[in-house]
């Protein structure tokens, strides 16, 4: 291990005689054994300066609570962590839980270990809506943290894991919701970092306290498996064995056992008993070389055949964590499939400890290893998303979207490999790609082959998106990415668009208000308009136009308190009804401020009004809309609207269909709306007897013009009785 300057010198530090510490500080000692006697003695000091601090406290255990930050660092230095980093472990929960200051950490062992401390302090101090909120909010402090440090996240799983291990001190409401936090969010992030000894472990303690029956169980079956498959595994392990040493390959060779967690999940994911579930059972094979790990799969391979489409080679595509090794299932006596995996020593290495194998300072000279560039490269697009998303509780979702555990691995056109969650589509590798590109995007080739963006991408597909300057994201692509930066980018656009059309909307909107006074915006001195905006905490006037648009303001009474002389006394708004007012002509594309009710599903051509809803903007109507007559009672809420010439898109409708109930009549009323050039949304039965069947088809048009010929199309089939729009 490479050596490094220590955090303080040792003239500071209060001589520590070994003979007197605690069992549970000489474990630390045993474990950290690769650090020099300086370094150790600095662990002592960070142990007299946090056993002090948290003097007094104790666990739910009943044990002094400086035990379990010292078991932090034990779990660490098992890990091979650097000196900073068990320091920090050691005083992590003093800023939050103790007097102790970021400056008198700062002041003892450096700053380096008071920003990792302050990293992993939790944010129960600030005051939130509920704990949920607070909990995420926590979370992305860390994340943020970790874009500067990556040893902040290892600090905090070592403390989750500690935590998990001593779970049983805790009611069962808390052993449940901290298992549930664990399995959805540590776990995978372990998992993600390559850290497999910690990851499985915590599955597994998180497993017993969800579900601890299921657990019990499972242990136990696995313990119990027929005596004939552990023979057949003895005899396997022998023929690999004997095989590989016939071809002169050094190898080890190890048998190993599915995690109960692991089990479970698979039953689950398959819909599967125990029994069915054959590769309980596998091997790994440690090698040398690169060279030899595939050599040794050829042997394996002349050993017993493998089963078709189950070989994956992750040595000449890593998983995204740095995770690298050749995975083949081999159909192996008795019919059980047996999985094996092969990689080098180094491989086993990252595949076990991830980020925390080899680690290096950024100042120590050494380059960063694979696992952490990639690591730092995650947590870099993570830091990047939260500063699009609206909330901390929102952040931590797309984090566990983007926390999958399968990925898919696809080429750019310049061979540069990307990878993507399990079900990722063409427009989730176009904002992999970047964010504009994304935002831009109108198709995808996918191995040279013209795709829609919906299009699901598998392993190994070369990609290349296609864009369009006057293209822009649709809402309904929210409902088709999987991946959070695909997601985060398609908000935070969409809420600038719709910004940006609230703030149209509403321009015009207060104008033609400010018209009816025989007034407008430019009359209206800076002044008078300054002083209404500070009234009104806001601050600018995009914002005032905005809150018109969506509902929050009327134009009306907005436009009677600019248009009023300075001293005149505040009198309620003159009542300017809808009819009245000059048309606002809309297009159909203002975004969050314009929407089509669903009880009368307005098209372009009906004549309309709008209903001036808080929070939601217009929302149009037909005239001849039954609840019109409702909402006539409120005069100063409706807005005259109407289609503008430019109108464009595809409009919601429905029809009636009534139809002969025979067999293939579904089929050609389909036929004859897509033969129209309509497409069908949904389709459902309203009534269905011997001799008629009513459906109610939801479909897309472009005007009343488009939707007259759809109907003309089905009313000339022979099987249909009638149709009409609902």
């Amino acid at each position: 291990m490479t050596s490094f300057e220590p955090v303080c010198s040792t003239a500071d530090l209060q001589v520590v005689d070994p003979a007197t510490l605690p069992a549970y500080m000489l474990e630390l000692e045993r474990a950290a054994a690769y650090l020099d006697d300086a370094q150790r003695a600095q662990l002592r000091q960070a142990w007299v300066v946090g056993a002090a601090a948290h003097s007094g406290q104790m666990r739910s255990s009943g044990e002094p609570y400086i035990t379990h930050p010292v078991a932090v660092a034990r779990i660490l230095a098992e890990q091979g962590l650097d000196v900073e980093t068990l320091l920090a472990a050691i005083l992590h929960d003093t800023i939050e839980d103790t007097a102790l200051g970021w400056d008198d950490i700062a002041s003892q062992f450096g700053p380096t270990v008071a920003e990792l401390v302050d990293g992993v302090t939790k944010l129960d101090k600030l005051q939130f809506r509920d704990r949920q909120e607070a909990n995420a909010e926590s979370f992305r402090k860390m994340l943020l943290a970790m874009s500067r440090d990556l040893r902040v996240i290892l600090i905090k799983l070592a403390d989750r894991l500690h935590n998990m291990r001593t779970l049983g001190a805790k009611d069962p409401q808390s052993r449940q919701r901290i298992a549930r936090e664990t399995l959805e969010i540590y776990a995978p992030i372990a998992q993600r970092l390559g850290m497999n000894q910690i990851k499985s472990e915590l599955q597994d303690l998180g497993f017993r306290a969800l579900h601890p029956y299921r657990h019990a169980v499972l242990e136990k079956r696995i313990r119990a498996a027929p005596m004939v498959r552990r023979e057949a595994l003895v005899q396997i392990e022998a023929n690999l064995a004997q095989r590989l040493t016939r071809e002169q390959i050094p190898h080890r060779l190890i048998s190993r056992v599915k995690s109960p967690w692991s089990i479970y999940t698979k039953m689950r994911a398959e819909a599967k008993s125990f029994a069915q579930v054959m590769d309980v059972f596998g091997y790994r094979i440690v090698l040398r070389t690169v060279a030899d790990c595939y050599h040794a799969l050829g042997v394996v391979h002349s050993v017993y055949k493998p089963l078709d489409a189950r070989f994956r080679d992750f040595i000449a595509i890593p998983k995204a964590n740095g995770y690298q090794s050749l995975h083949t299932v081999l159909f192996g006596p008795y019919g059980a499939p047996i999985e094996v995996q092969l990689r080098t020593e180094e491989m086993d290495l990252v595949a076990e400890k991830g980020v925390a194998a080899h680690w290096t300072y950024k100042e120590g000279g050494q380059a960063p290893n694979s696992a952490q560039n990639r690591a730092y490269n995650w947590i870099s697009g993570l830091v990047e998303s939260q500063h699009a998303t609206g909330s901390s509780l929102e952040f931590l979702e797309n984090v566990k979207i983007d926390l999958f555990p399968d990925e898919v691995y696809l080429f750019s056109p310049k061979g540069d490999i990307l990878s993507l969650p399990r079900n990722a589509i063409a427009l989730d590798f176009a904002y992999a790609v970047h964010t504009d590109v994304g935002n831009t995007a109108v198709a995808a080739r996918v191995d040279g082959k013209l795709v829609p963006l919906r299009t699901r991408l598998s392993n190994g597909e070369r990609v290349e998106i296609i864009t369009a300057k006057s293209s822009t994201p649709k809402p309904q692509w929210l409902e088709y990415v999987v991946s959070s930066k695909a997601r985060t980018a398609i908000r935070h656009q969409l809420k600038q668009m719709g910004h940006e059309d609230a703030v149209q909307l509403g321009h015009r909107m207060l104008d033609r208000a400010l018209e009816a006074l025989g007034s407008s915006l430019e009359r209206v001195s800076a002044a008078r308009l300054d002083a209404y905006l500070h009234e009104g905490r806001h601050p600018r006037l995009e914002a005032l136009l905005a809150d018109i648009a969506l509902g929050n303001k009327m134009p009306s009474q907005v436009a009677y308190a600019l248009a009023r002389s300075p001293g005149e006394d505040a009198a309620p708004a003159p009542a300017h009804t809808a009819l009245t007012q000059e048309k606002i002509l809309i297009t159909g594309s203002e975004r969050g401020v314009i929407s089509f009710a669903n009880c009368c599903m307005p098209l372009p051509g009906d004549d309309i009004m709008g209903y001036h809803t808080a929070g939601k903007g217009i929302v149009v109507h037909r005239k001849e809309c039954p609840n019109v007559a409702e909402y006539r009672k409120s005069p100063d809420r409706w807005v005259s609207i109407g289609w503008d010439h430019t109108v464009s898109g595809d409009f919601s409708a429905a029809l009636r269909i009534e139809v002969d109930n025979r067999p293939g009549a579904l089929a050609q009323v389909a036929a004859a709306i897509a033969d129209a050039k309509s497409n069908i949304d949904r389709v459902e039965y309203l009534e269905r007897d011997i001799n008629v069947a009513v459906l109610r088809f939801s479909i897309e048009v472009k005007d009343r013009r488009h939707l007259a010929n759809v109907i003309r199309k089905v009313r000339r089939l022979s099987v249909v009785l009638g149709v009409q729009r609902i």
